[in-house]
């Protein structure tokens, strides 16, 4: 396998394919629009592993940078699964001196929860204070301004 590479920064990301998974295989943001990927990327943390110069993996953190983040969108291609490219993708976001420092850094997942124990997730300690306001669909309707 070729040597994995992280970068970070939107500007150094593949903006069309972390859309195309996005909107075609996740199943948290099927059909998102470009427009809102885009806009997303501005405004987070990202970090991408790349092979051969492609991006084959993704993550971003909504952040203040002083006191909360919220990981998102973390993802590997499946051809590169297994190989421990989740881990490295986690260990950088671990190791900025910023996310050090957070407060709280919470993420909404349905699987993978072994790989976020193994990065100081857990549980909630107390689910019943925390709310939400959910639009699942939210992004079907986007429209940009």
């Amino acid at each position: 396998m070729a040597e994995i590479v992280i970068k970070t920064g939107k500007e150094h990301m593949d903006v069309k394919e972390i859309h195309r998974f996005l909107s075609e295989e996740s199943y948290w943001a099927k059909g998102i629009p470009y427009a809102l990927v885009n806009h997303s990327l501005t405004h987070s943390f990202c970090i991408g592993a790349f092979a051969d110069d492609k991006q084959i993996g993704f993550a971003r953190v909504i952040t203040d940078y002083h006191t909360f983040g919220w990981l998102a969108d973390v993802y590997v291609l499946p051809e590169y699964r297994g190989k421990g490219i989740s881990k490295t993708i986690m260990a950088h976001l671990m190791a900025q001196p910023w996310a050090k420092r957070l407060r709280r850094l919470m993420l909404n997942t349905k699987d993978a929860h072994g790989l976020y124990r193994q990065f100081q997730f857990t549980d909630l300690a107390n689910p019943a204070y925390v709310m939400e306001v959910h639009r699942p669909n939210a992004h079907l309707e986007y429209r940009e301004e």
